[in-house]
């Protein structure tokens, strides 16, 4: 593999930036019009009506359909006071197969002077796994950081990205963080669905510069870990097709979930091993020739179980169905995962829902933990070389923390992201550098 070369050492000290974004998550980890088309009438949404688009939505992709105060208490006081504010936003994106449909995030404009190097940028952030009911939406708990729930039991869900969106916001950027499609809008949310993710992802950053008062030609970068890492990568990977117009600089795809069948099969009886449920269901609700075949396999009460996880967030999962193997959930005691593979109708789908079948135009950091147990080093690996194999420019960084407690997902999963988001020779610094357009080539795999 080429080497890349970016004008700095990977063991040289952060520069004024970096160790700004560096200090800004530590503090943040320890205290966030067009012609008009019918859309399906929906029951008002049991967060908030917010999150029920109009009976008409602009059918234009990243359209602006509605906005509304977002108070930021999970957040440090500023030199502009306390809390501070952000837009709870709704704007136009589109499903896998072109259809107009609104989804929901969180705009935070730019509340001081950029720290960067080049024009202020606008970051969208994917946020990681989160769940697959309404309430499980990254907005929803974004102003308080966490949003507890009575029912259907009780229960939680976090700002995960609080973290990584007080970095940015810290360092002078606009930020959006979509919720994805499905979650708090009507219908399912796909759960590492590339297409859709990438179109929620894209579609944001139109909507985040409309809002911005901005063109398309501000600079741009995308940022997730986890199923936020495989969003950031879709979305790098189809922005040349789906919006050329947007000045994408560079992309951090973090423990990237790229290929659904290899997740499937590692987290299969480990802590968020439910987590299967809400892909499988999302998989359902696109490829709907997989239902009888799904059907044929499943238990009565396997069948209530995806049902069940249809609507859990992941703190759901993790209390109330930690280590859930889908052997119990199946009529011969085999793994669902075991019999996707012997499915006909299953391949195609997974095959279409694979990260690295297109070609990223601008630079990528893809980073994973080598004893990663929730997101397999192996397939993001193979993104690394996918991409590469058709001139791509990509960084590719091992992370060697150790494995400890494996299963249990916490340390082995997000250490990486710690160590790799916000350590030393850190994502930020990486697009940081992308926005100041230090020059970069080739492939460069550690």
């Amino acid at each position: 593999m080429l080497r890349q070369h970016e004008g700095r050492s990977r063991s040289g000290s952060l520069p004024r930036a970096g160790r700004m974004a560096a200090v800004a998550a530590l503090a943040c980890a320890t205290a966030v019009a067009g012609v008009g088309v019918d859309t399906p009438q929906a029951a008002a949404n049991p967060v908030s009506a917010f999150y029920t688009p109009p009976d008409r939505i602009p059918s234009e992709p990243g359209a602006v359909v509605r906005t509304q105060p977002m108070p930021l208490y999970a957040t440090a006081p500023s030199d502009k006071g306390w809390p501070g504010q952000a837009q709870h936003v709704m704007y136009t994106t589109r499903l896998q197969d072109g259809s107009p449909v609104a989804v929901t995030g969180t705009f935070i404009d730019a509340a001081g002077p950029w720290l960067g190097a080049g024009p202020r940028p606008t970051v969208v952030i994917g946020p990681g796994t989160s769940g697959q009911a309404d309430r499980c939406a990254m907005s929803v708990a974004f102003s308080t950081g966490m949003a507890l729930f009575a029912e259907p039991s009780p229960g939680l869900s976090a700002n995960q990205e609080l973290p990584s969106s007080a970095v940015w916001s810290g360092l002078g950027a606009r930020v959006l963080v979509t919720d994805y499609i499905g979650l708090g809008t009507p219908g399912i949310h796909t759960f590492a669905n590339r297409i859709e993710e990438a179109h929620a992802m894209l579609d944001g950053a139109r909507a985040a510069n409309t809002l911005a008062g901005v063109g398309p030609e501000t600079p741009l970068v995308f940022w997730g870990y986890s199923q936020g890492g495989g969003a950031a990568a879709a979305a790098a990977e189809m922005q040349p097709d789906y919006a050329p117009e947007l000045n994408l600089k560079g992309t951090w795809a973090g423990g990237p979930v790229a290929d659904l069948a290899k997740i499937l099969e590692r987290i299969d009886g480990a802590l968020i091993g439910g987590a299967i449920g809400f892909a499988i269901n999302g998989m359902l609700a696109r490829y709907p020739e997989l239902q009888k075949a799904v059907d044929r396999v499943t238990s009565p009460s396997g069948r209530a179980m995806l049902d069940t996880l249809s609507d859990a967030c992941i703190g759901d999962v993790i209390t109330e169905h930690p280590f859930l193997k889908t052997s119990s959930m199946t009529i011969d005691g085999r793994s669902l995962t075991e019999h996707l593979h012997a499915i006909p109708e299953a391949a195609p789908a997974l095959a279409d829902l694979r990260v690295g079948t297109l070609t990223p135009a601008t630079p990528v950091l893809i980073t994973s933990g080598l004893n990663d147990d929730t997101v397999p080093y192996n397939q993001a690996r193979q993104l690394a070389d996918d991409w590469c194999a058709k001139g791509a420019t990509v960084t590719f960084r091992t992370n060697d923390l150790p494995p400890i407690l494996p299963g249990a997902t916490l340390p082995n999963h997000f250490g990486p992201e710690i160590i790799d988001g916000f350590g030393p020779d850190n994502a930020v610094t990486y697009l940081l550098d992308r926005l100041a357009d230090k020059p970069v080539s080739g492939c460069a795999i550690d």
